[in-house]
């Protein structure tokens, strides 16, 4: 039998103990061997046959701990310990579960952040009937896929990411169903501007785009050269994509301007592809149903 996620926390921290890089299928080995997990229940699937049961809660696993920064992705499928991992890892902790994991301040903070602090994941709760626990589980996988979401966009050419913003923008319904309603056009001479959409499909007004694929938070500076550039087109409005976050000087200098300048950080950027489906795709749906009660009163 496959254990729960809590129970890989400890394993892939081992698997990762001396502090090297270690892609994710040697983790993923290591925990197999570990644990004495055979290779046909590493097989067996979760009900959307999408994953193995394996796969998915070693994911989960890897996704707590990187929420109380114990273990941190250099790089594309591959993990590494944080100094605060390497000092768990010392410490070689009795238990490590959910409840361990709360000791840390930034895992603190992720959990005071979700919608629903009541739970905490502790789905024993007597006080949580099953659709609030299914609501309140659909947040977290959300939460989770967002997260993903924004790393394979972190890794995406400046080009690519360009590319992106038009294709979301496309998506949200600008510029229609016309194949040259949204292009590209940053580059050397750009002039700040990166892209460029229809607002609707006649065309009658266009909307200008900058996308910075960045770590460091946009400050104030960027919109003022963003303003300017929107000046040298003669438009009046325009949208500022970061994968990053904008500072309060930024924002202050948005609401400011006499241009109409939408701000997206990555947050809302990440949670606006997975709204409308660009860079993911379904993988399960579950609907709830509810008594009819119009139908039954027919019988009374």
């Amino acid at each position: 039998m496959i254990p729960d996620y809590q129970k890989f926390m400890w394993p892939v921290l081992k698997a990762i103990a001396d502090k090297k890089e270690h892609s994710l299928n040697e983790v993923r080995d290591f925990i197999a061997k570990e644990l004495n997990i055979s290779a046909k229940e590493r097989k067996k699937l979760i009900p959307s046959g999408k994953q193995s049961v394996f796969n998915n809660r070693v994911s989960w696993a890897v996704f707590y701990l990187k929420k109380a920064e114990l273990v941190e992705s250099p790089k594309r499928g591959f993990l590494k310990l944080t100094a605060q991992g390497a000092r768990v890892v010392k410490q070689q902790p009795e238990e490590m579960n959910i409840q361990y994991l709360s000791r840390f301040k930034s895992f603190r903070s992720f959990i005071n952040n979700s919608e629903n602090t009541e739970s905490d994941h502790q789905m024993n709760q007597t006080s949580t009937t099953p659709e609030e626990m299914l609501s309140e589980n659909y947040k977290l996988v959300r939460k989770q896929l967002a997260e993903e979401v924004l790393e394979q966009v972190m890794k995406c050419s400046p080009n690519a990411f360009e590319q992106l913003v038009i294709d979301l923008l496309l998506a949200m319904g600008y510029g229609g169903s016309q194949q040259d309603a949204g292009q590209v056009v940053g580059g050397t001479g750009d002039g700040g501007i990166d892209g460029v959409i229809k607002e609707d499909r006649l065309g009658l007004r266009q909307i200008y785009i900058q996308a910075k694929r960045w770590e460091k938070p946009v400050g104030s500076p960027e919109i003022n050269r963003f303003c300017g550039a929107l000046s040298t087109k003669n438009a009046d409005r325009g949208v500022f994509i970061t994968t990053s976050s904008f500072t309060s000087s930024a924002i202050q200098a948005a609401e400011r301007s006499s241009y109409h300048i939408v701000l997206i950080d990555g947050e809302k950027l990440a949670e606006l592809m997975i709204d409308y489906n660009v860079g993911v795709v379904e993988a399960k749906r579950f609907v709830i149903k509810r008594i009819d009660t119009d139908y039954f009163e027919q019988f009374t």
